[in-house]
Parts: structure tokens; C-alpha cells; sequence
């Protein structure tokens, strides 16, 4: 399964989706997590009311089944939502290392229903793919 995390430092969950500088991407199973890719943003991330700028940061999350944020506006969030990706508001800033660590856990006992969701919509994504009939 995929996460995404909202960060300005790569270390920490500490940033608003709008405005973040980077998403770091984390491929996470019951048995650990590994750094997929981070992207950087550029440009002015904080122009409330910019709706271009979320594009490419979905565009990069679109696998992913979990986001991490420190703060997402409402159209935003409603924009994830509608990729199927479960947005997640953490309190203050809090290292993605522990929070992956905490999700494993999860995985390694009774996730929760959207948790379970998406662990099924990602096998559905690896298994997906086009029989072709050989002769």
C-alpha cells in the first residue's frame, strides 16, 4: 500500500498539502515501509485560492491510499477523497518514520474498515491487468 506525507523537511509530517514543498511516497506492508520517490514543488504553494497547484500533487498521489497532512482546505480535500485516497490530519508535526511505524502496527492487527478498503483497492491495482487469450 502507498502513503503520502505532506512535508516540508522529508522528515516530518509538517505541512499543508496546498503549500507543501515536498510529498514523500512510502511503499508500506506488515512487514516494513521503503521510500518510493519525494517530489519538490516550486513556485508560490501558499496562494489560497490557486487550484492549479493541486494538479500535479495528485497527479504524483494518485496510488497512494493514505495521505498524511498537517492541513488540507476543504476542495482540496474533497479533490482527494475523489481519487479514493484517505486524507489523514495529524495534530502537529509528527515523523513520518513513527507514523509508519504506528500504521504498520495497525496492518499487523485489525485495521480499521478504510484501511482495509484500501489494502483491497491496492491488491485489486496489482492484480488488474487485461487477460489476452493466447492461441
Amino acid at each position: 500500500m502507498k502513503v503520502a506525507f505532506a512535508t516540508q523537511d522529508l522528515k516530518r509530517v509538517d505541512a499543508h498539502f496546498g503549500w507543501a514543498k515536498n510529498i514523500a511516497i512510502y511503499e508500506l506492508s506488515p512487514q516494513g515501509w521503503s521510500l518510493i520517490k519525494a517530489v519538490q514543488f516550486d513556485g508560490d504553494l501558499q496562494e489560497d485560492g490557486n487550484e492549479d497547484k493541486l494538479a500535479p500533487k495528485l497527479e504524483i498521489i494518485k496510488d497512494c491510499a493514505l495521505l498524511y497532512v498537517a492541513a488540507i482546505g476543504g476542495s482540496a480535500a474533497a479533490r482527494v477523497v475523489a481519487h479514493k485516497i484517505h486524507p489523514v490530519k495529524v495534530a502537529g508535526p509528527e515523523p513520518i518514520e513513527e507514523v509508519l511505524e504506528k500504521l504498520k502496527d495497525v496492518l499487523n492487527g485489525t485495521p480499521p474498515p478504510f484501511l482495509r478498503k484500501a489494502l483491497m483497492r491496492d491488491q485489486e491495482r496489482v492484480f488488474d491487468f487485461d487477460e489476452e487469450e493466447t492461441v
